[in-house]
């Protein structure tokens, strides 16, 4: 069922309670998860924090701690399956599902007892009545179905399932339901949630805009709030802020021209994989005026003159060259008086340390590294973070310009195709779903830019890459056409089921976002 007062029906049923958190391994989930753990710090909650990165995880996450607990929230998994049928829990089992995923399974939302939504119930989620799928089956089916209408029984012949929703951000409802425990802290994990959404292209650009907007109006009741106290304050202050930045990933931890290299925005409009696109840029810097030896170094060290003008320099210049999306509202946070960041730069590093492959580290490693770049009072490893973002983006321009330079991306009909063959420079990084969703991303975009073919830019992609070398597995993942307005609509979770069922291939369907195999 859904949860219509979030502070009366799950905080203050978990509050003098213990609680398992299962944690999604994505960013906004570790978003909600520090909001949550603030929360319960101020309350003193007893809580156990278990990562999980699949749905095989979450069952032995859910074996392992059933006698312990009573009351399990699980972040960003679960709304998408039926639960019950899955964990097969005892009656006095609890489930407050937070979960981003779509679509929502109606066995969730028509259960009364034991599956509490935090999902708001105007999503758009279309769903149907409860007569519409749970009708008295006696009289469809004879009487073979005996008593097998009961909620927990599947509907002969009919999916347990309602069209796909709007992905939403669920952490912001929490926040401003429990205001009196409103920090900044939990609105700067909210933004960070918002941004991670729109990174990694989960929602569209005018939900994304839209929810800025929203974020934007508590922003400016906290810094009103705490005016006078920041006046105050020095290295240990924290000041959020609304920003209209350039649309350059991680450009001020890094230089300008590695910058723009590396931006998905920039690469794919200027071609930089051509050198035509190589001679295009030189030709933007040259219009912007600005010396090569100052792009090419640290953005920190360049000439303070320079700095002061720079967004509108590079707006006019990029004007001139069809990027009139240049600049993107965001949200930036200065940690006292030197360290300042985007939303968009957390949520790359966060990622990079999420899905590191640099050393032999388990999953659980990895997490409370992500975690713990999200706290202020850590940021060696948020630095960390964006120098292993940095690599990261590296790999995916050079391999996103090999696949169009080697004619890798193929038509097989209703969908393009690619396939990262063994030994590919960094392949590994992409044996992880949101490094390989990315690349997919980065690389039908410039696809589309390079492809003459017209009915191509209206394909979706399939890409897969090598999981696990010494198994011989296969990690796949696939995404909806490239365009600005599309709902982001992902059904390539059904297609694939279907697909391995129609030519008997072995396949594990283990990750919550359905888009990934």
């Amino acid at each position: 069922m859904f949860v219509t007062d979030i502070r009366k029906e799950f905080y203050d049923v978990v509050v003098n309670q213990r609680v398992a958190l299962l944690i999604s391994s994505d960013i906004d989930a570790l978003c909600a998860c520090k909001i949550l753990q603030a929360l319960f710090h101020c309350d003193q909650v007893q809580y156990t924090l278990v990562p999980v990165t699949g749905w095989q995880d979450l069952g032995t996450a859910f074996l392992e701690h059933k006698e312990q607990f009573h009351y399990f929230v699980l972040v960003n998994c679960g709304a998408n399956v039926d639960l019950l049928e899955m964990l097969q829990p005892d009656e006095d089992s609890v489930f407050f599902i937070c979960d981003t995923h779509r679509p929502v399974d109606v066995i969730n939302v028509y259960n009364d007892t034991q599956i509490k939504l935090l999902i708001k119930q105007d999503d758009d989620l279309g769903v149907p009545s409860y007569d519409d799928i749970f009708r008295d089956e006696d009289e469809e089916d004879g009487d073979d179905s005996g008593n097998e209408s009961d909620l927990g029984s599947e509907p002969s012949g009919k999916r347990r399932r309602f069209d796909e929703g709007a992905v939403e951000r669920r952490i912001d409802r929490q926040r401003e339901t429990l205001a009196y425990k409103d920090t900044k802290d939990m609105l700067w994990w909210a933004i960070i949630g918002l941004t991670d959404q729109w990174v990694h292209d989960k929602i569209t650009h005018m939900k994304y805009v839209t929810d800025i907007a929203t974020m934007q109006r508590h922003v400016s009741r906290h810094n009103h709030r705490n005016e006078d106290e920041e006046n105050s304050l020095s290295i240990d202050c924290m000041r959020i802020s609304f920003e209209y930045d350039l649309r350059l990933t991680l450009y001020q931890h890094w230089s300008l021209y590695e910058s723009i290299c590396n931006s998905c925005y920039t690469s794919c409009n200027f071609k930089l994989w051509s050198l035509n696109g190589q001679k295009k840029l030189q030709e933007f810097l040259a219009d912007m005026g600005l010396p090569l030896k100052q792009v090419r170094q640290k953005f920190n060290c360049m000439d303070i003159s320079i700095k002061e003008n720079l967004r509108d320099v590079i707006e006019e210049s990029s004007n001139k060259y069809g990027m009139k999306d240049i600049r993107i509202q965001t949200f930036g946070v200065h940690f006292g008086f030197k360290n300042r960041f985007l939303a968009s730069d957390v949520v790359h590093a966060a990622a990079a340390l999420l899905e590191s492959t640099e050393k032999d580290e388990s999953a659980s490693d990895t997490f409370i590294k992500a975690l713990d770049c999200l706290s202020r009072s850590n940021l060696e490893r948020l630095h960390l973070g964006i120098d292993l973002a940095k690599k990261k983006l590296i790999a995916i321009q050079q391999t996103v310009a090999s696949c169009i330079c080697t004619n890798l991306i193929l038509s097989q009909g209703p969908f393009l195709y690619c396939y990262l063959m063994e030994g590919t420079p960094d392949v590994k990084l992409f044996s992880k779903p949101m490094a390989l969703t990315l690349l997919c991303k980065y690389l039908l975009k410039a696809f589309v830019h390079s492809t003459r073919n017209k009915r191509c830019k209206l394909l979706p992609l399939i890409m897969a890459a090598p999981m696990d070398v010494e198994k011989g597995t296969v990690i796949v993942a696939g995404i909806p056409p490239e365009s600005e307005t599309s709902d982001k609509k992902n059904f390539f979770g059904r297609a694939f089921e279907k697909a391995a069922e129609s030519t008997s291939s072995r396949t594990l369907h283990d990750h919550f976002d359905t888009s990934s195999k």
